[in-house]
């Protein structure tokens, strides 16, 4: 069965409940999953896993510092995990706050990994977000 890694930095508790209703909609889907906060993540175990989701607030138009310092670690596996599937997921204080350009961020660097990133023509493209603290639409 394939397992999943969801990572999220949170400090305001807004990505981590971002991160909750993603782990809860991969297990849905009937496959296993581990969600963690980055702080409790060895960039070895980015190894172990079919699938890793990367939530993050967006500071600065872009993500959290603790989510950049696992990817940069992370260029001691490149190469790796290509054909893994990843995704992320961001929260932002403010409409225009930069949700977009951190998804796409975090995509960037696992597609530098090689990883396969679907899309989603239906619903938020690039990954789910969430403008301050999630509504019930957000966490669908």
């Amino acid at each position: 069965m394939s397992q999943i890694l969801i990572i999220y930095y949170s400090r305001t508790g807004n990505t981590k409940a971002m991160a909750k209703a993603v782990e809860d909609g991969v297990r849905s889907e009937g496959l296993e999953v581990r969600c963690k906060e980055v702080k409790d993540v060895s960039v070895k175990e980015l190894l172990e896993y079919e699938g890793i989701v990367i939530g993050s607030p967006t500071y600065y138009g872009t993500m959290a510092g603790e989510i950049k310092l696992l990817l940069d670690k992370s260029v001691k596996y490149h190469e790796k995990l290509a054909g893994k599937v990843g995704g992320a997921f961001s929260t932002s204080g403010v409409l225009g706050g930069g949700n977009e350009t951190t998804v796409l961020d975090i995509l960037k660097a696992l597609l530098v990994h090689g990883m396969i990133i679907p899309g989603n023509p239906m619903g938020p493209h690039y990954g789910p977000v969430a403008i301050g603290k999630p509504d019930a639409d957000d966490l669908n």
